[in-house]
C-alpha cells in the first residue's frame, strides 16, 4: 500500500469521492459533513492560521482504497489528528502505516488519535454501534469494520443517549408552573447579528469546556464559519443564551436531525429548505450542548433554558430527541446527563449509540 499525498485538483476529488464507492450500497449513509471536510482539508478556513493539514489517499495496488487527514493543531500541540478516515475493507496494516507517517511528518508530537477531524466543533468519533441506521446530523457515521482497523489503539469511547420527548416535556412543563430563575433570563440568537452572536456562544464555549477532553479554545471566526452555512436552517430558538443581568452566563444549542431531509450522497440545499419550512418530516431533535459559566452551576440557568426551548420543540411535531454525545472517561458529564435524562422522562437511560476515539503513543 502507498500513502500519496494530496496535491492536485484530481486527488482532491479522489479524496472526496472514495466515499461514493464505500457507501454505495447503504442506505443509511449521509453526506451531510462533507461542507466541513472540504472546508478544513482545503480551506480558506480561520483553523489554517493555527494548524497543519495533510491530506492522503490511500493507495492498494494503485487504486483508490481510503483517504484521511492528518492535523496537527498548535492549540491542541501534542497531538497529530488522524481525520475524515475513509477505507475499503481488507487493508492489513493500515493503522500502522498512517502512524509511521505521521511520525515522520510531525516528528515533535508525542501522540497520535484516529477519529478527531481537527476541533470537537468539527465532529470526533468513529462510530461502533447502530450501523443499520442513518446518523442524527452532526454525529459520525462509518462502516462497521472501521473500528477493526484500530484494536492495537487504545479505544476511548463516547455515548449518546435518545429519550421520547413528551414525557420530557411534561416534566418541565410541571416544573415550569411558577419559575423563579432567581434574576435569569432567557433569549433567543438574533439572526441578523450573527457574528455578534458568535462572540458570545465562542466565548461561552471557551470558558465552559476548558476542562473537556481534546477541547481546543475556539477563534470566533471558525465557529462563525460553522454556523454561517446554516443560516437558513438555523432559527433564532435553536441557540438560546441566558443572561444575569444582561450578561450572558449559559446556552442552550439544539437543533431538528437535517439529515431526515436528506439521502445517501444528497446535500443540504434549497430543496432542503423548502421541504423544511413547508412540510417539515423531521421528527428527532439534537441535544447538541448546554454549558453555563462554573459560578452558575447551581443556579437555574439550564432550567430556564429548557423551558424556554419547549414550546418551540413540541411546536415542531418533534418526537424524540438525542444528546449527551459523551466520552465515557467524563464520569460527572455522563452520571449528570444521565440522572437529568431519567428525573425529566421516568425512564432509565442506557446508551443509544456508541462511539471511539483510538490513541496512541508516537
Amino acid at each position: 500500500m502507498i500513502l500519496k499525498e494530496v496535491y492536485s485538483k484530481r486527488d482532491f476529488c479522489a479524496f472526496y469521492k472514495i466515499t461514493e464507492e464505500i457507501y454505495s450500497n447503504n442506505i443509511f449513509y449521509r453526506a451531510s459533513e462533507s461542507d466541513i471536510t472540504k472546508l478544513l482539508v482545503e480551506g480558506p478556513s480561520a483553523f489554517h492560521q493555527h494548524a497543519t493539514i495533510h491530506s492522503y489517499l490511500i493507495l492498494h495496488d494503485d487504486i483508490v482504497a481510503g483517504r484521511f487527514a492528518l492535523i496537527h493543531d498548535q492549540k491542541l500541540p501534542d497531538y497529530v489528528q488522524v481525520s475524515f478516515f475513509e477505507a475499503q475493507p481488507g487493508l492489513p496494516g493500515i493503522a500502522n502505516l498512517i502512524v509511521e507517517k505521521a511520525r515522520s511528518v510531525f516528528p515533535i508530537c508525542k501522540r497520535i488519535v484516529f477519529g478527531l477531524n481537527g476541533h470537537l466543533n468539527y465532529g470526533a468519533g468513529i462510530l461502533t454501534s447502530n450501523f443499520n441506521e442513518a446518523p442524527v446530523f452532526g454525529l459520525p457515521y462509518n462502516m462497521e469494520y472501521y473500528q477493526d482497523y484500530f484494536t492495537d489503539f487504545r479505544k476511548i469511547p463516547l455515548v449518546s443517549y435518545k429519550f421520547p420527548i413528551e414525557p420530557f416535556i411534561e416534566y418541565h412543563r410541571r416544573m415550569g408552573d411558577k419559575p423563579d430563575f432567581k434574576g435569569i433570563t432567557v433569549r433567543k440568537l438574533n439572526k441578523r447579528k450573527l457574528r455578534q452572536e458568535t462572540e458570545i456562544y465562542t466565548y461561552l464555549n471557551n470558558t465552559c469546556f476548558t476542562d473537556h477532553p481534546f477541547w481546543a479554545e475556539r477563534a470566533v471566526q471558525e465557529d462563525y464559519e460553522l454556523f454561517h452555512p446554516f443560516r437558513f436552517f438555523i432559527k433564532e430558538e435553536n441557540l438560546l443564551f441566558a443572561e444575569k443581568d444582561g450578561e450572558p452566563i449559559g446556552f442552550f444549542l439544539w437543533y431538528p436531525d437535517f439529515n431526515q431531509l436528506l439521502k445517501g450522497h444528497r446535500q443540504l440545499g434549497l430543496k432542503q429548505v423548502m421541504h423544511y419550512y413547508l412540510n417539515n418530516p423531521i421528527d428527532t431533535f439534537r441535544f447538541t450542548e448546554i454549558a453555563v459559566l462554573p459560578e452558575y452551576k447551581n443556579s437555574h440557568a439550564v432550567q430556564a433554558m429548557i423551558l424556554c426551548a419547549i414550546p418551540y420543540i413540541r411546536k415542531s411535531g418533534i418526537k424524540y430527541g438525542e444528546g449527551g454525545f459523551i466520552f465515557e472517561e467524563n464520569t460527572n458529564s455522563i452520571v449528570m446527563t444521565r440522572r437529568f435524562l431519567e428525573r425529566a422522562t421516568g425512564i432509565k437511560m442506557e446508551p443509544y449509540r456508541h462511539y471511539a476515539l483510538f490513541e496512541t503513543t508516537l
